[in-house]
């Protein structure tokens, strides 16, 4: 019995020296400075009056899984056309949660409850959607279909031109 424990022991010890000699993986940043969201939201939101598309607004950080995870979902094959057909992308780093604070309440996203959160504006800039719930929090246990999903249910109708 001694013996079984001193070789599962030791055979933790191994698994967690691996651990430590193992590099991280770096994830690439996808969220810019704090300080540049206000500028890529407004260049955004001209865009997106010009060529007739909304605005999703990513609320997130560098640091979080799930955040990379909803990115990849939105270049995904099934996704990347819808994204382009009919949205701009505006990532703000939020930090740890204590940046960019006063966008993220312009637009009635409650960061405690998780990110990544998203807005969807119209055209125009007027808020048509907030998750207020940290619905895609977990994002990595989600499929991409939500997203699919989520952005068909937001893109701009033709049936509703003003509220694109």
């Amino acid at each position: 019995m001694k013996g079984m424990y001193l070789r599962t022991l030791a055979g933790l010890a191994a698994l967690c020296s691996l651990g430590v000699a193992l590099p991280a993986i770096a994830l690439p940043d996808i969220y810019p400075a704090p300080e540049q969201a206000q500028a890529d939201l407004t260049a955004a939101l001209k865009e997106a009056a010009a060529q007739h598309r909304r605005v999703i607004v990513d609320f997130g950080g560098n640091w979080c899984t799930d955040c990379h995870v909803l990115d990849n979902y939105m270049h995904d094959a099934v996704n990347q056309p819808l994204v382009d057909a009919n949205y701009f992308v505006v990532h703000v780093n939020v930090g740890r949660i204590d940046q960019n604070l006063d966008i993220a309440e312009r637009y009635g996203i409650p960061l405690t409850r998780g990110v990544p959160a998203i807005a969807v504006l119209s055209s125009h800039g007027e808020l048509l959607y907030s998750q207020t719930g940290g619905e895609f929090k977990d994002m990595r246990h989600m499929d991409s279909s939500a997203l699919t999903e989520f952005l068909r249910r937001w893109k701009p109708s033709a049936h509703r031109p003003a509220l694109h």
